[in-house]
């Protein structure tokens, strides 16, 4: 037996001849190798069957992930599968698993995984009385990526500091990738479970972020994609909520002409022109 370090979602852990740890992830029992960060459908997918068994632990095309946590269908490779179901309701989903379609009945085709090749990654921390150092802070989030979560540097394409906002830029397209590096989806999965104090590492409480020796606490922390080919969302796809909002607008709007024309013909009705 071993113990599985940057995967604690696992069982049935067995050493390798070669050394290496090996385990089944649970939900799916795919074997991982447990010195490189594990697949994020693969962690989704444990997430998910622990919580049912009670061992739960910007640019224009950029969109979150609105849906949270579901149980995803896998590769046996560990990639997200183009197409996701929940009962008979279908959607398509990146590299990264987010939903990128609006939800369709089961007949929706999804041809390709399209690959998430960007990454944005928003944190805001708590009030403090003066700004962080922004080249402290770059080295800090470079070295902790680089190290961590064993992500090449060059996919680091930015980390910028507007007090009180830090945002990490990763770029890994289709063709950059090499094989054998790691997915800025699943290192971004790994680092949002980490800031929130829910790691996946085996005995580990999270990430303590700490700049010039200050601790910093993050309050917020939203992270957007980027495809290579835009998502397909439709109008269908707005929230009740927003959907709500426009249509108060567009009344309002209407309301505002009527009312408009109305007092300019009564006005009209008693002007009496001298010839």
């Amino acid at each position: 037996a071993c113990v599985c370090e940057k995967n604690k979602r696992v069982t049935n852990c067995r050493l390798q001849p070669d050394g290496r740890c090996r385990c089944e992830a649970i939900g799916s029992g795919v074997s991982v190798d447990c010195n490189t960060l594990t697949s994020k459908c693969l962690l989704m997918k444990a997430e998910v069957m622990g919580s049912k068994s009670g061992r739960r632990e910007k640019p224009k095309d950029a969109f979150e992930d609105t849906d949270g946590l579901y149980d995803p269908e896998c590769e046996n490779s560990g990639a997200f599968k183009a197409k996701q179901c929940n009962g008979t309701t279908c959607w398509c989903v990146n590299t990264a698993g987010v939903r990128r379609t609006d939800k369709h009945d089961a007949d929706l085709k999804c041809n390709q995984l399209v690959r998430t090749m960007w990454i944005i990654i928003e944190m805001k921390h708590a009030e403090r009385d003066a700004p962080l150092n922004a080249e402290s802070l770059k080295k800090f989030f470079t070295d902790t990526i680089t190290s961590r979560y064993q992500l090449n540097g060059r996919y680091i394409a930015s980390v910028l500091y507007e007090k009180p906002y830090i945002t990490i830029d990763l770029k890994q397209n289709s063709s950059a990738k090499s094989f054998g590096d790691v997915d800025i989806a699943d290192v971004a999965y790994y680092f949002e479970k980490d800031v929130k104090g829910q790691s996946i590492f085996h005995n580990d409480a999270g990430l303590n972020v700490s700049i010039d020796n200050q601790p910093v606490k993050v309050e917020k922390t939203v992270v957007y994609y980027v495809d290579e080919i835009a998502p397909e969302f439709t109008m269908k796809s707005l929230t009740p909520g927003l959907i709500a909002v426009i249509v108060v607008v567009v009344i309002a709007i209407v309301a505002a002409i009527v009312v408009l024309v109305l007092t300019r013909r009564r006005k009209g009705k008693y002007v009496k022109a001298e010839v």
